[in-house]
């Protein structure tokens, strides 16, 4: 098994582009990247959407849900560009990863 150590980036891609969508919240993130096998606790997922608002590229707000207001996350200007730029990196890592080339 492989620890969430190296694959930090791509979680914190995971998370912007879904947020590029429409805004996320911890729990439904989490259900979503546990879809796609990263397995983490709140303890580690809400440190990496803090960093990612303190960052820049998320903003948050509070949304009502009828027992406590729920937290939700929306990507900003430059969360977007930053997630163009990468889209370019990941591309060009896959390519060397995948094809050799």
């Amino acid at each position: 098994m492989t620890d969430n150590y190296l694959y930090g980036g791509m979680i914190r891609l995971h998370i912007l582009h879904h947020a590029n969508d429409a805004p996320v919240y911890g729990l439904g993130i989490m259900d979503e990247l546990r879809h796609h096998g990263y397995e983490m606790s709140s303890g580690t997922l809400y440190p990496l959407l803090h960093g990612l608002e303190k960052k820049g590229y998320l903003s948050s707000y509070y949304q009502p849900t009828g027992h406590r207001d729920r937290r939700m996350y929306e990507i900003t200007i430059e969360g977007r560009q930053a997630l163009i730029e990468a889209k370019i990196k990941v591309k060009e890592l896959f390519g060397e990863l995948i094809d050799g080339t």
